[in-house]
């Protein structure tokens, strides 16, 4: 990229970023040009998506922790993954946690300073039956934490099972689009990517707080990239994770590294300048493709995943925390909005007129 183009690429990107005006997005173009720059300009591409970061998040960093509620043994084929259908990965396989050995894991994440718990099982969707264990989980949970925010990844949802979710205390719900729309055939066969759109369709329409993102490192070229990323903001969640992926062996993506520490963090630049008021997470695999650049991340990423993964360990807490106050970042606190004021949801009036509850006067 020449001297004059790169300055004009990021005064565009961070302008709109700091705008953040829907009518004036972050174009295709300028999204592959973040890609295309030059590993000596690195620096100038992370302290840009900083100024956008820090515009609608300030120095914050959002904690979650994952409790895997079911390993393993999923019917589906999804390459990357190694809880997949004909996965020999040598990882932990056991059926649903009871109420109270969930509760306990998640007490262990709130502990640690994670502000929201995500619950999660393997398999393509769940039952009516799993989503009433799910609530009871969930009611454990609250009973313990009641203010800790809830997330669900349950797979592909059926009619009706996000309201009953959200009935049940759930507030957000997971399902990443993972790739691009063009080439999901590639890494899964047995659903298709129109089946994910559709639940993060059904979990917003529902109420819930939708979470969607992809995973970078299966393969894909840069117009993949850039086209799930912007196939996200169509989609307008609340929260993007990027995962780096992680290749097991014993699964399809065994031994592809195709990632280095400076790409990821063009794609964590990339995603924070098409996604300017959102939270971006920093998800899975970041200790493997990002190494020593981790804290550089956190200038993009307003969020990160505390301690262990699904299937995999992570990076242990205590180093987290210390990686976040080094960088010079603060943990978000359970009476903190992560979101911008602007992207709230309107709260609907249960008091007043027409209630027996006292007016807000």
């Amino acid at each position: 990229m020449t001297e004059t183009a790169l300055p004009e690429l990021l005064s565009s990107v961070v302008a709109k970023g700091l705008a953040a005006d829907p009518a004036d997005p972050v174009t295709r173009q300028e999204a592959l040009a973040v890609l295309a720059t030059g590993d000596e300009d690195l620096m100038d591409v992370v302290a840009a998506a900083g100024r956008v970061r820090r515009r609608w998040f300030g120095n914050r960093v959002k904690l979650n922790y994952l409790v895997n509620l079911k390993s393993g043994l999923c019917p589906e084929d999804c390459f990357y993954c190694s809880q997949r259908l004909g996965s020999e990965a040598d990882v932990l396989k056991y059926t649903w946690l009871s109420p109270d050995a969930a509760a306990d894991a998640a007490a262990a994440g709130v502990a640690g300073g994670a502000k929201r718990v995500c619950l999660v099982a393997s398999g393509r969707g769940p039952t009516d039956r799993d989503v009433d264990r799910v609530a009871r989980t969930v009611g454990a949970v609250r009973e313990r934490n009641p203010e800790v925010e809830v997330c669900a990844c349950l797979g592909l949802l059926g009619e009706g099972q996000a309201e009953k979710l959200g009935a049940a205390g759930v507030d957000a719900y997971n399902h990443n689009l993972n790739t691009s729309e063009a080439t999901y055939s590639e890494i899964c066969t047995t659903h298709e990517f129109a089946d994910r759109v559709e639940t993060v369709g059904r979990a917003k329409g529902a109420g819930l707080s939708a979470c969607s993102g992809l995973i970078a490192g299966m393969g894909e070229s840069d117009e993949d990239l850039v086209d799930v990323v912007l196939e996200l903001r169509a989609l307008d969640p609340d929260s993007v994770p990027v995962n780096f992926l992680m290749p097991f062996e014993g699964t399809p993506l065994e031994g592809t590294w195709e990632l280095t520490p400076q790409k990821a963090l063009r794609i964590l630049a990339m995603t924070r300048f098409v996604h300017p008021d959102v939270e971006v997470r920093l998800a899975g695999g970041r200790e493997l493709h990002l190494r020593t650049l981790q804290p550089l991340a956190l200038q993009c990423a307003n969020s990160i995943f505390l301690g262990d993964y699904l299937t995999s360990e992570g990076q242990a807490g205590k180093a987290d925390l210390e990686m976040i106050a080094d960088a010079g970042f603060v943990v978000e606190g359970a009476g903190t909005d992560t979101m911008p004021e602007h992207r709230r949801d309107v709260v609907v009036r249960k008091r007043g007129a027409g209630t027996q509850v006292a007016p807000n006067a």
